[in-house]
């Protein structure tokens, strides 16, 4: 089976998956299969937002209840915690409706913040607002990407499978190095 059929057959249900997690590589793919017509893109975007917005909110909640458990077991997590706390007394709003795109804490930030006793209403509909914003601007990338692609290349049928494996490879590559930079980057700073 193909890169493309395999997008085509299970690309809905990567994206559930991918968006429950960290999501940003699946969603780019699958706004460039959905501009490649693999794909429908109000699908991919309602999928996304759905998706992204539960599982913040099931990290959130699990936050609340065990974030002091997770943080005593799970040492980074712990690490994490000043810096959350920092930016929520400084930037309350701006970090709950970000956190999502703060590359390494996508699944650490609504833990920690559901640890430091956010109102879950108020996390909710913040939470919401972020995962609509965040599924169009990475799911729209993705479809502009291979807007853009396709404008400089032409006809982009014999690239596609090449193109597939290098958004899913590529991308979280340069998320791991970026990651990577700035926590050495904090490690020398302090």
């Amino acid at each position: 089976m193909s890169v493309t059929e395999l997008v085509s057959h299970y690309g809905y249900f990567a994206v559930a998956i991918g968006c429950l997690l960290e999501g940003e590589t699946v969603l780019l793919t699958a706004g460039f299969a959905a501009h490649r017509g693999m794909l429908g893109l109000w699908p991919v975007l309602g999928i996304a937002f759905v998706a992204s917005a539960l599982g913040d909110q099931i990290f959130f909640q699990l936050g609340r209840h065990q974030g002091a458990r997770l943080k005593a077991r799970f040492p980074a997590l712990a690490r994490a915690a000043p810096r959350i706390d920092e930016l929520l007394t400084r930037y309350h709003t701006p970090l709950i409706l970000g956190i999502r795109f703060m590359v390494g804490l996508r699944v650490a930030g609504p833990i920690l913040i559901g640890s430091a006793g956010i109102a879950p209403l108020r996390f909710t509909l913040l939470n919401l607002c972020g995962a609509a914003v965040w599924a169009c601007v990475i799911g729209l990338a993705g479809y502009t990407f291979g807007a853009v692609i396709e404008t400089f290349l032409g006809d982009l049928r014999h690239l596609e499978e090449w193109i597939l494996l290098a958004l899913l490879v590529i991308v979280p590559l340069a998320l791991h190095f970026v990651h990577r930079h700035r926590r050495r980057k904090r490690s020398a700073e302090k």
